[in-house]
């Protein structure tokens, strides 16, 4: 597409699920969740964020109406006419903007522990994102907090592979410019989504003062349902694969 290449792989057969990482992070972000899913008959497809993982770098926007445009990019090359996108954290926003552009092709949205709406910061938090931005070492390190419970088998081999990522000057500039952008692209367009839509939130997630609450919040704007998973931080799909398709499969269901 204009500006760079997009990097996505795909299993399973049936109905198509389009899952979509967080900033920091690559497609392997679904690793556990994907064959879970694949198991239920779905056909999983993730994507690596533009300046992420095996996607090129050095765009020159990276909003998350940039992410959004991806998004439906990728539709349209897959001619996929009704899909459920997952979003997990800086994505949430991405696919809410994706089902306000191409209602046509969203069938439902689930953001995941997903940045849908403005939040306040206080000034140390901001001086602290601003720290993980400069440093592929401290985002390792918030990494690990962000699975609190049960942090994944492979956890230190995901987190090596993000370190390595991220030393490359242009992708950490990815990073740093997704992580400090604070404009609420997502909730300007929140009133435009139509589909079916289904709010997943880490009881213990550390990037939200009150997750539970958030997550109500999120679902009462998009006129969705909210499922808090107890015990999981900001990445319950590699914390809790299990929990989180159980939370997931009946929506699903429904959708298809």
């Amino acid at each position: 597409m204009p500006g760079g290449r997009l990097a996505y792989d795909s299993a399973g057969e049936g109905p198509l699920l389009v899952c979509v990482p967080g900033l920091g992070d690559t497609r392997d972000a679904y690793r556990s969740l994907r064959p879970v899913l694949v198991a239920a008959g779905y056909r999983v497809v993730t994507m690596d964020l533009r300046g992420h993982g095996e996607s090129s770098a050095g765009w020159d926007d990276y909003s998350q109406s940039a992410v959004g445009a991806d998004i439906v990019a990728l539709l349209e090359h897959l001619d996929a006419p009704a899909v459920v996108l997952l979003g997990n954290s800086y994505a949430g926003g991405g696919i809410i903007r994706a089902a306000a552009d191409a209602p046509e092709r969203v069938a439902g949205i689930v953001p995941i522990d997903g940045f849908i709406r403005a939040i306040p910061l206080n000034l140390a938090v901001r001086a602290l994102i601003r720290l993980i931005a400069s440093s592929p070492r401290l985002w390792s390190v918030y990494y690990t907090t962000a699975h609190p419970t049960a942090k994944p088998a492979d956890l230190a081999e995901h987190r090596a592979k993000l370190v390595a990522m991220l030393r490359d000057p242009q992708r950490r500039e990815a990073m740093r410019r997704m992580l400090l952008n604070r404009a609420p692209e997502a909730e300007q367009v929140i009133a435009q989504v139509r589909c079916p839509a289904l709010v997943l939130m880490g009881a213990k997630d550390p990037d939200f003062p009150d997750p539970a609450a958030e997550a109500r919040t999120q679902a009462s704007l998009l006129r969705g349902q909210a499922v808090v998973i107890d015990d999981a931080g900001h990445y319950p799909m590699s914390e809790f694969p299990e929990r989180t398709a159980e939370a997931l499969l009946p929506f699903l269901k429904n959708v298809f």
